[in-house]
């Protein structure tokens, strides 16, 4: 990695044919109060929707865009964005996600502030203000998502050991709250806990590669926080959209390689074996569904450029 500059924040965008929500989220972080360099990582988009931002930020010093011949995948090509970035803290932002001024300062401060945590999340609202999902996560253990699957978290409040992966709503939104998973689509580490704990996991293509990043800065010995009053909106989804069968398989691989080398269920060779051909037989199921709205969207699109 390039030389540490202090009080800089290297913030990488990943784009694989994000859509026009890619420039707002540009537009966002440059809009910030604090300096910043951001790196647009391109995973082979041919949406256009690159080249227009480039051009519409030309000689913006700030802004520098790294171009991936294939899609490597969201872990890998953050990889790649930290290996250039000059920053001493590195906040990762999903292209679909607008962050309002004065958030990537905050985060900095409570960086400097809360030395023993290792990650922040932030508070990631839907474009309507509702929570987002994944904010606040328990560890993703067997016993917990399958809780979460048969609806049996419902009553956790009542029996503790029916909790779900997905932690209960909270009415706070201020200061921060320890956590053991927070959302991926925005998270900030200082520089040198994510060489640390040696970047993202480049054997998860995309999903699950924000816990696994999570666990091992839990690992490390550091925490991992909510900051409460920093309020991200993320509209989920962008880059997948018509590409839900390809979405749905790669998460379906990520929570296999988390369950494989994080549950202790998985050293069961009866549990591990069920595991496996339970997700592979709940992707196969939900394929066709999935195959059908690609089809959807797709005409959707081709209609609309024709419009």
């Amino acid at each position: 990695m390039a030389e540490s500059v202090a009080d800089l924040t290297s913030v990488v965008v990943v784009a694989a044919d994000s859509g026009p929500l890619l420039a707002r989220c540009i537009d966002s972080v440059l809009a910030g109060t604090v300096d910043v360099e951001l790196l647009l990582v391109d995973n082979a988009s041919r949406d256009g929707e690159v080249e227009r931002v480039l051009a519409a930020h030309a000689g913006e010093p700030r802004l520098r865009a790294l171009r991936n011949r294939a899609n490597l995948g969201f872990g890998p090509a953050c990889n790649r964005g930290a290996a250039i970035a000059r920053g001493d803290a590195l906040l990762f932002l999903n292209p679909d996600c607008e962050v309002p001024p004065g958030a990537v300062a905050r985060l900095r401060t409570l960086l400097r502030e809360n030395p023993v945590v290792g990650l922040f999340g932030a508070d990631v609202r839907t474009p309507d203000g509702s929570p987002g999902r994944g904010n606040r996560r328990r560890e993703p253990t067997l016993r917990r998502a399958l809780a979460s699957l048969s609806g049996l978290a419902r009553w956790q409040s009542r029996w503790p050991a029916l909790a779900g992966v997905e932690m209960p709503p909270t009415d706070s939104d201020a200061g921060i709250e320890k956590v053991e998973a927070v959302s991926g689509a925005c998270l900030m580490l200082p520089r040198a806990v994510f060489e640390r704990v040696g970047g993202f996991d480049e054997g998860y293509f995309l999903h699950a590669e924000d816990l696994d990043l999570c666990r091992r800065v839990r690992d490390a010995g550091f925490a991992v926080a909510i900051a409460r009053d920093v309020r991200v909106v993320h509209a989920a989804g962008s880059s997948g959209r018509g590409r839900a069968l390809f979405v749905s398989r790669h998460k379906h691989r990520g929570l296999w390689r988390y369950f494989s080398r994080f549950d202790p269920a998985a050293r069961n060779p009866l549990l591990r074996a069920m595991v496996r051909a339970g997700l592979w037989i709940h992707f196969s199921a939900t394929a066709p569904l999935l195959l059908w709205r690609d089809r959807c969207a797709r005409r959707a699109q081709r209609s609309t450029l024709r419009d």
